[in-house]
């Protein structure tokens, strides 16, 4: 059977629904599953759900436990990684508090502007280091990668690395849920076609038996009943024709119009929940601290389907059941007018053949524009990781669309200084010359 090793499997939550989804398919059912963290009380708890998410399925995996990374590696056929380099405390604090004082403000910071940079600078050697175990340990291993920045981590293994990798999100699949339910017509009844980038892929069909569903979700828009939390993307909508993949709260901080500190109006008008991921990580960290006392108690846990892709790959490779999914991958001859090599996401066919990428052609011009200011921070970003130059994160911050549009080149050159000397304090980033 196959060895699926969890990187970061301390991520309990998110470990136990990928274990969930694993576990239920009776043809890994006896799967040999690796845990690997580097906190041992958190690769405890893991390990507890694990256990109790198998006995809950009836299956009868082989379950390990390690803080040895290449223990977790060796032979494994799928990783999976789950994990977010210098945690909630220091590093995400420092990604929001550090700009405030410039007055630049986010929403969740992982995947553009500063603090997805900042992200993906600390985190990119991480990879490239596993990526090495990789190719010593486990050469022909499916890399199935969860981590954001997304797009960044991924360019970055796909130019430095031989690992076979795909970038794996939810949002192509749970935004389709959420617009089938704005427009009253069920998911199973809707067939779409998605591409662009990760967080700024774009519906280019949204159809039930050849009927184009665009002109309901047009209606949803003119008749003002969009979800007050969902404000952002039914403006872009508006204004761009097509339905972006990522939830407002991060949309807004990937493009230039809608975060504003000269404009509060703004903020107020589209319910845009700025310092959102400062939270969501406080709840989580309540959540996980929850979980684990309720497991200590002996309680029951509950096991149910997710919409993650990360099963669904495994199964369809293990037993050639054919499936389509959306995964990121580079662009090779994928998408013609989005720069080769960069990291794009488009439907994906898995079976036993692996993961084969479909072919999209061009994209509508006025989305590739839009794409490309992200791309281009990517870019940067990725050479600045692989090549340890300083100027290349410059760079990147200068042509960040949400944070050109707040501060002058002067500002921006200020705040990469004092945002690489308080990640450079935490012993997290290395050093650049």
């Amino acid at each position: 059977m196959p060895k699926i090793t969890l990187i970061g499997a301390g991520s309990t939550v998110f470990a136990k629904n990928l274990l969930g989804d694993i576990l239920s398919f009776p043809e890994l059912a006896d799967a040999h599953i690796s845990l690997f963290d580097i906190d041992p009380e958190r690769l405890r708890t893991s390990e507890i759900v694990a256990r109790k998410v198998a006995e809950k399925l009836g299956a009868k995996p082989r379950i390990e436990a390690t803080q040895d990374r290449r223990c977790a590696l060796d032979g494994a056929d799928y990783a999976i990684s789950m994990f977010q380099i210098g945690g909630y405390k220091p590093s995400t604090v420092i990604d929001f508090e550090v700009p405030k004082k410039y007055g630049l403000r986010q929403t969740i910071a992982d995947t553009l502007g500063v603090g997805g940079i900042m992200r993906a600078l600390r985190t990119i050697p991480v990879f490239l280091d596993i990526c090495r175990d990789m190719e010593a340990l486990c050469p022909h291993v499916t890399f199935l990668q969860y981590v954001n920045p997304m797009a960044m981590n991924c360019w970055a293994i796909s130019r430095a690395t031989k690992i076979r990798t795909v970038g794996l999100c939810h949002s192509v699949q749970g935004t389709a849920e959420q617009l089938a339910w704005d427009i009253g017509v069920p998911i199973e009844e809707i067939n779409y076609v998605c591409a662009g980038i990760n967080h700024m892929a774009f519906y280019l069909k949204f159809e039930r038996n050849g009927e184009d569903l665009y002109p309901r979700i047009r209606k949803v828009l003119e008749e003002g009943k969009q979800p007050t939390w969902n404000l952002v993307r039914y403006e872009v909508f508006r204004h761009f024709g097509y339905f972006v993949t990522e939830s407002s709260e991060h949309f807004s901080e990937y493009v230039p119009w809608f975060i504003k500190r000269d404009r509060p109006d703004l903020i107020e008008r589209f319910n845009i929940p700025l310092d959102e991921y400062v939270r969501r990580c406080e709840a989580q960290i309540a959540g996980w601290q929850a979980m684990r006392a309720r497991l200590e108690a002996g309680e029951d846990i509950e096991v149910r389907r997710s919409h993650e892709y990360g099963a669904l790959i495994i199964h369809s490779m293990e037993t050639g059941q054919p499936r389509v999914i959306y995964g990121n991958v580079p662009n090779e001859g994928l998408i013609d007018n989005l720069p080769q090599g960069c990291c794009v996401e488009v439907p994906v066919l898995v079976d036993k053949n692996g993961l084969q990428p479909t072919k999209i052609g061009r994209l509508p011009p006025h989305l590739a524009a839009l794409m490309r200011t992200n791309i281009n921070v990517q870019e940067l970003t990725v050479e600045a990781a692989l090549t340890g130059k300083r100027e290349y994160i410059y760079h990147a911050a200068y042509l960040d669309p949400h944070t050109a549009a707040e501060l002058d080149l002067n500002q921006i050159h200020a705040l990469v200084d004092d945002l690489i000397a308080a990640h450079e304090a935490t012993g997290l980033l290395p050093r650049f010359t």
